[in-house]
């Protein structure tokens, strides 16, 4: 972990430690060609000096704003460590994530799912890894929270391996209209990877954002 928290640092501070270069550089050039314009003003006609004071005060507000964006970039680099290092408390943890995924273990798999209001019907519709139906039945139709434990077994009632299932959710209300339910999967937080740009929590075979994760629970339960 502590790798992956110092590789995100370096990338995340090297845009700022190019601004401040470029300020840099631009600055001396600056200097440099306010001296050859007051060296080689007309002593009769000189230039308005508040006009070399507005430059000098614009340059410093940019500089400011550079380190002000530092200041902003460190806290959010800590935020992001300090959110590095809690998700890897979550390994061992029952975890809850916004997902259509769950995994079939021994010969179950569970999913709740909420109606955001009343169906005319809903079908919940259980497919594998690669996207094939494997099974369907009616769910739930009232507003709220509902439960759905799939026996692992097909329509034909042939037993399925045990893998990495998606549940989809058909349901519409008394216009027509196709509602949207949300689905929640619950398992044991496995692992968690640090390798990408967002932290991904690993439950079992199911990969979710760390953003996803909605509750997590001490590692008792029964899953």
């Amino acid at each position: 972990m502590p790798d992956a928290i110092s590789a995100t640092n370096s990338t995340a501070s090297a845009g700022l430690q190019a601004q401040q270069a470029s300020l840099a550089s631009n600055f001396d050039m600056f200097l440099t060609l306010l001296t050859q314009q007051m060296k080689n003003q007309d002593p009769l006609n000189p230039q308005d000096s508040t006009e070399f004071v507005n430059q000098l005060v614009q340059f410093s507000s940019v500089e400011q704003q550079i380190q002000q964006n530092q200041n902003l970039e460190s806290l959010l680099l800590l935020q992001s460590a300090a959110a590095q290092s809690s998700a890897v408390s979550y390994i061992g943890r029952i975890g809850q994530a916004v997902t259509p995924q769950s995994t079939l273990t021994d010969g179950s798999a569970a999913w709740e799912y909420t109606l955001p209001e009343d169906s005319t019907s809903t079908t919940l519709v259980v497919s594998d890894s690669e996207g094939r139906e494997v099974y369907r039945q009616s769910g739930e139709r009232t507003t709220g929270s509902h439960t759905f434990t799939w026996d692992g077994r097909d329509t034909a009632g042939s037993d399925m391996p045990d893998g990495v299932y998606n549940l989809e959710i058909l349901a519409v209300d008394d216009s027509g209209n196709s509602l949207n339910p949300e689905i929640l999967a619950t398992s044991r937080v496995t692992g968690i990877d640090l390798s990408g740009s967002e932290v991904v929590v690993e439950m079992g075979d199911v990969r979710v954002p760390l953003s996803s994760v909605l509750a997590v629970q001490e590692g008792n339960a029964s899953v």
